[in-house]
This record gives structure tokens, C-alpha cells and sequence, in this order.
């Protein structure tokens, strides 16, 4: 019996591993079966632009209003169900939820068969233009900066359109106010603005004022139906269909708060009073008619005299108006009866969240603040900077042709910082403006691209690599400073010492106790005159001439320059001996010493010659260099004419310069240069 229960358990066991099995089986190959999903903001890898949804920005958020019915104490509004119909009369008050009518009932859901509105407190009839206008205020906050497409208020039905409306906009979230549009029927004598004036391109950023009768984007639908006003922000302005390039108008429908002043609900009463009809059909109070002569018609008298106050059905209080005939006199009094007030029933701004192209999403941060989901290497509550570190190019806002990424700056992974200078973008053809801020790691540049003072390159390292500068090390007796070759690393070395760091005392000198002369010179034990150069070149070996380190006298003549010997030489040039290579010699340099110098002018060189300007080696006997014949130190520059022929170890064959005690060697002053250039231009004057 124990045997079947245990079989019985490990058959329900596998069963159980198998459905868990399938069971994931099928939840891995539902997340294999999703696709990333695709970043507007990107095809591919390519940036380009991209902008958050149109919507209702005001959709559900709160709205400010300087005046709410029955928002402190319960009243009483009065309205006609249809024209020529009896004024019906309820009453407001916030604590009922039946008769309330606040402010957040402008941006709830706008549901047609069930309209909820906003209404003001009850307004005084107005019978003066000098009576103070009723300024009625409604401020919407967005909470971010928009782009705005349009303005929308929808009254409520059997209510009458307010005559003057003014709209305004802010850009610094309610600081500062700026005029968006204007409604009135009298636009310049209630804003001293023309009626619909012509918007050319100097003035697209004027607000403009529309005829009172003229702004409900439509006709009205009918009695007892809402009728609205809908104002669009770019019509009529020319720049409108180049929306991308105008800053003009971008700046124009970009706004962070609305603020909606109702002026004026009716015309004072003295205005209109020859116009009575009109105002009647207004408040739907009276028909006019005109017959086939378009003569007008006497008015119906049907108005009211009378109000009494009575109960509903539910027993809620309801005020009723007693009819009778009347003159025109009491026409004006049945006009009075209505309720003097402003109901809107929506209040709709449409646009899109501001984010210069460089977003597709505006979320909320961790304050709470609505912000724009930056891309393309963007940042800011509306992308309107580059972040930090992203400054090779200026910020711009996206486009449909380009979606102006920032760059990043080009720093060698050597810097954190770095900004953005507009010369220098300019001078790169638009391409590259960045330079780095504090260049770590012991490199300097705009782009910290080479080694700072005191350092030089380690051709072993990319210049990426965190150590690719070395220090120069250069000894502090042996070297003449402390700054060395930045390609090299080879530091300047005092008289008679050698070596990269300046540490040790070249061949015919010895260490000495001066830190002044480290290295002196070995004393010559014999001394034995030669006979005097010429100018004339014999082509004789070196070697032979100072066999035995016997040093003759140095010719006097070298000091002496004219066109003569600039025309019998090969070269002419200016060069400054960088150091002296010591190493091991093989059979064509054996009885030389290489020197490495650095070609700054050339005066004069064979057509056929393997003198460039800058670094090169330049070889000298060693005899000749004993005798100081000639005369060379490292780290001064000096004025070298010689031939090219035979001068130098392995003749013309050589990559290096050879100087011999045969050639023309002066220390270099500037007056120099005025000379040479002057033997150059004179120069086919030689024979």
C-alpha cells in the first residue's frame, strides 16, 4: 500500500515539474516574441526630430478664478430657457454639491449630455462706459512651458457670449504677463486697438483684436446650445508656414500660464438702447423680423413684470417669473431680470510640451515637476541646453532637416569639463567648437591633444592613456633647465654634459665640483700647429688631417662671412643643436659623433639635397670636435655653411649633415638674418 501512495506522489510530482516547464516555456517565448520599442527620437541610429503629443493641456488642471457663485454664501441666478420664455431662477452654493459650479468644472471632462459649467458671482447691470469694467479672471497654470496651438472657451448654454475678453500669456510661470488676443465689439474703444488688424512680419508677435460678433470661430448652434471662442495662435501670421527657422513665432505661442479677463458682459445699456433689438436677440428675449421692404416690425411685448418664489417637485427652492405684456420700457426692465454673469462650461489649450525637438515625452521629475525626457544628448526642463560636456557644437532646436545633436567635446579622456567658443567653431567650418577645461594627467591643449611644460610624449602610449606624459626628470646640475623636449624628452644640457636627463659628462670631459661646470674639459697634453685652411675645398680625409688628436690652429677666416664663401658652399642654414647621441659606431660613422639638431631657416641648398627643415642629425669628427674645430654646444643655434659632397660619413648616400673643420661655423646673433637673406638675393651673381 506504501508502494502505490509513493508512486502515486512522483507521478503527481512530474506532472507538476511539467506544467511549471511549459508554463515558462511559454512566458520566455512571449518576452522573445517583443520588440524594443522604437525610439521616435531616433531612426536607427540616426538622430532626428522628435516632439511630445498634442493634447489639452489644461485637461484636469486646476484653474484660479477671482469670482465663483456661491462660493461664500448661497445666491440666487436667474436665466431664460428659450427666447420670449420666462426667466427660471436657481440658486448656487459650493456647499451642495447639486449647486455648486466651481472652477475645476472648466477643464473636467467635457461631456455634451452633461454639461457642468463654471459660473461667476452675479454682476450689477452696467449702464455707463464709465462704469468700472467687471474684470472677471481666470488663470490657468500648464506647469511647463508649451507650444500653443489654440484657445478655447466654451460658455454655457442659455447664457450669453461676454462682449470684451481679453487673453494673456506668461513665459516665467505668472511673473510677467504678455497680451495673446483681444474680443470685443468695440475693440478701440475698449483696448484702443483696431479691429483685426494686418499682422506683417515686423509685428507677428501683436496681439490683435476681433469684432465681438466675429470671434466665435463658427455661428452659434442654436438657443439653449454652448457657443464658443477658439483662437489660433499662428493664423494670419506670415512666418506660420515657416514655422522651423522663425524664432519669432516659436517665442510667440510658447507660454507656461493662461490668464482669461472677462471686461464687459453686455455694452452699457445707454450704448445699445437705439439698437434694442439687437441686444434683445443677445439675451433671447425677442425676435426681430423684417417684412419683403425690410422695414422693421413693432417688437413682441411678451416680457416680465413679476417674480414669485416657489418650490420644485423635489422641494428645492425655485424663483419663477410672472409674464405680462409690456412697452418697451418694460423690455428694459425684463432685461434686467436675467442674471448678470459669466458660465463657461470648457476651457481647452491645445499644444504640444515644450521640448525643442529633442524630446517625445514630458514626465514628471522628483519634485513633481512636469519635464521634458531629453535625447540627443540634450538637457533642461525643455532640452534648451546641451548637457554638460556636450559642447562641440552650439545648441540648436531640432529641425526636420537636421536635429542639431550636441557633441560631445574631444578631450583624449583626459578632461571632465570643457566649453564652447564660436571663433573657433567658425574657423573649423562649423564643425568642432569645444576646448577642454583642466586638462588632467599632465597633458594641456585645446583638445589636451599634447604633454603641459615639464612633460613630454611616451611613444609607447596612445595619447588616450592616462600616463601618456612623462615627467622630464632632468638632472638638477647637469641640465640648464628643467623643461625638456616635449617629442624627445631630451632636456638641455650645460657644457660637456650629455644624456636625455643630462646626467653624465660627454667623451674629453670629466666630473668636476661646480655645480655651475659639472663637466670640464680633459686638458690637451700636446699642442702642435697645422697649417692655415683655405677656402679652397680639397676633398681630403678627416681622419688624416687630425691623425694623431694633434689640433691645429681653427682658420680665423670662418669668422669672417662674405659672398665669396656663401657662393663656394653647398648649403646655408640656421640650425640649433638639440643634444648629442652617444651610442655604438659601425664602420661608416667609426670616428664621428652625431649630434641631433634642428634645421629652423634655410638659406641656400643644392638642387638636389637632403636638407629639410627640422630635426636631423648632423655628424663632426671627433678630432675636429676635440680641437673645438668647430666649436659646437648643445642647446644654442648657429649659422652652418658647408658642402654636401664628401662632408659627411658615407657621402651624398647620408641622411646626415656633415660638419668638418672645413666648413663654416658661426655662433648665431639675429643681425645674421638681414645678411644671409641679402647673400641669397645676390647669389646669381656667383660664378
Amino acid at each position: 500500500m506504501g508502494l502505490i501512495l509513493t508512486n502515486m506522489l512522483l507521478v503527481l510530482v512530474m506532472c507538476f515539474i511539467t506544467s511549471v516547464l511549459t508554463v515558462n516555456e511559454n512566458f520566455l517565448k512571449m518576452f522573445e516574441n517583443q520588440q524594443t520599442p522604437v525610439d521616435p527620437c531616433y531612426n536607427e541610429d540616426r538622430p532626428r526630430r522628435c516632439m511630445p503629443d498634442f493634447e489639452n493641456a489644461a485637461f484636469g488642471v486646476p484653474v484660479k478664478a477671482s469670482s465663483t457663485c456661491g462660493l461664500h454664501s448661497q445666491m440666487q441666478y436667474c436665466e431664460a430657457p428659450e427666447p420670449g420664455a420666462t426667466p427660471q431662477c436657481h440658486i448656487c452654493d459650493d456647499r451642495q454639491p447639486k449647486y455648486r459650479f466651481p472652477a475645476n468644472h472648466l477643464t473636467d471632462l467635457n461631456n455634451p449630455n452633461n454639461v457642468t459649467c463654471w459660473r461667476s458671482e452675479p454682476l450689477p447691470p452696467v449702464t455707463s462706459m464709465n462704469a468700472p469694467p467687471d474684470n472677471v479672471t481666470l488663470v490657468l497654470t500648464l506647469g511647463k512651458k508649451y507650444e500653443l496651438t489654440y484657445v478655447s472657451l466654451q460658455f454655457c448654454p442659455y447664457t450669453p457670449k461676454p462682449d470684451s475678453i481679453a487673453i494673456f500669456k506668461s513665459m516665467d510661470y505668472g511673473k510677467t504677463w504678455q497680451p495673446f488676443q483681444f474680443y470685443s465689439s468695440q475693440c478701440r474703444r475698449v483696448y484702443g486697438r483696431p479691429n483685426r488688424a494686418t499682422i506683417t512680419k515686423t509685428n507677428e508677435q501683436e496681439a490683435r483684436c476681433t469684432d465681438a460678433h466675429r470671434y466665435t470661430g463658427g455661428e452659434n448652434l442654436g438657443f439653449g446650445q454652448s457657443s464658443r471662442i477658439a483662437f489660433s495662435t499662428l493664423e494670419g501670421r506670415p512666418s506660420a508656414l515657416d514655422f522651423d527657422t522663425s524664432a519669432v513665432l516659436q517665442d510667440w505661442v510658447t507660454a507656461t500660464d493662461i490668464k482669461v479677463v472677462f471686461n464687459r458682459l453686455h455694452m452699457p445699456i445707454e450704448d445699445v438702447s437705439d439698437n434694442l433689438d439687437s441686444i434683445l436677440v443677445d439675451e433671447h428675449f425677442h425676435s426681430k423680423h423684417l417684412d419683403e421692404d425690410n422695414q422693421t416690425r413693432e417688437p413682441s411685448v411678451q416680457l416680465v413684470n413679476e417674480m414669485a418664489v416657489e418650490n420644485d417637485e423635489k422641494g428645492n427652492p425655485k424663483v419663477s417669473v410672472v409674464n405680462s405684456e409690456m412697452s418697451t420700457n418694460g423690455i428694459m426692465n425684463a432685461y434686467h431680470q436675467v442674471t448678470h454673469q459669466y458660465a463657461v462650461a470648457d476651457f481647452a489649450v491645445g499644444g504640444r510640451c515644450k521640448c525643442n525637438g529633442h524630446a517625445s515625452h514630458c514626465v514628471a521629475d522628483r519634485d513633481g515637476k512636469l519635464t521634458c525626457e531629453c535625447k540627443h544628448n540634450t538637457a533642461g526642463r525643455d532640452c534648451e541646453r546641451c548637457k554638460p560636456f556636450h559642447f562641440d557644437r552650439p545648441w540648436g532646436r531640432a529641425t526636420a532637416k537636421d536635429a542639431n545633436e550636441c557633441k560631445a567635446c574631444e578631450c583624449n579622456q583626459h578632461a571632465r569639463k570643457c566649453r564652447f567658443n564660436m571663433e573657433l567653431y567658425k574657423l573649423s567650418g562649423r564643425v568642432s567648437g569645444g576646448v577642454c577645461l583642466k586638462c588632467r594627467h599632465y597633458t594641456a591643449g585645446r583638445h589636451c591633444h599634447y604633454c603641459r611644460e615639464g612633460y613630454y610624449r611616451d611613444p609607447t602610449k596612445q595619447i588616450t592613456h592616462r600616463k601618456a606624459c612623462k615627467p622630464c626628470d632632468c638632472h638638477p646640475i647637469g641640465a640648464s633647465g628643467k623643461t625638456c623636449n616635449q617629442a624627445t624628452g631630451q632636456c638641455p644640457c650645460k657644457d660637456g654634459v650629455i644624456g636625455i636627463t643630462c646626467n653624465r659628462c660627454a667623451k674629453g670631459y670629466q666630473q668636476s665640483r661646480s655645480h655651475i661646470a659639472p663637466c670640464i674639459k680633459i686638458p690637451v697634453v700636446q699642442m702642435m700647429a697645422t697649417e692655415e685652411d683655405s677656402d679652397d675645398y680639397t676633398g681630403e680625409d678627416p681622419d688624416s688631417s687630425a691623425a694623431g688628436d694633434q689640433c691645429g690652429k681653427c682658420k680665423a677666416a670662418t669668422k669672417r662671412l662674405n659672398l665669396n664663401k656663401y657662393c663656394k658652399r653647398d648649403y646655408a642654414i640656421m640650425a640649433r643643436v638639440m643634444s648629442r647621441i652617444d651610442g655604438e659606431e659601425d664602420e661608416h660613422t667609426k670616428g664621428w659623433v652625431r649630434f641631433m639638431i634642428n634645421v629652423d631657416v634655410i638659406y641656400k641648398k643644392a638642387s638636389i639635397s637632403r636638407l629639410r627643415k627640422g630635426p636631423m642629425h648632423m655628424m663632426v669628427p671627433v678630432s675636429d670636435l676635440a680641437c673645438k674645430c668647430p666649436k659646437i654646444k648643445a642647446g644654442k643655434s648657429y649659422l652652418f655653411l658647408g658642402r654636401e659632397k664628401d662632408d659627411s660619413p658615407g657621402g651624398m648616400a647620408s641622411s646626415s649633415l656633415g660638419v668638418t673643420q672645413r666648413s663654416i661655423v658661426i655662433e648665431w646673433k639675429d643681425e645674421w638674418d638681414q645678411r644671409m637673406r641679402r647673400f641669397r638675393r645676390r647669389a646669381r651673381k656667383c660664378k
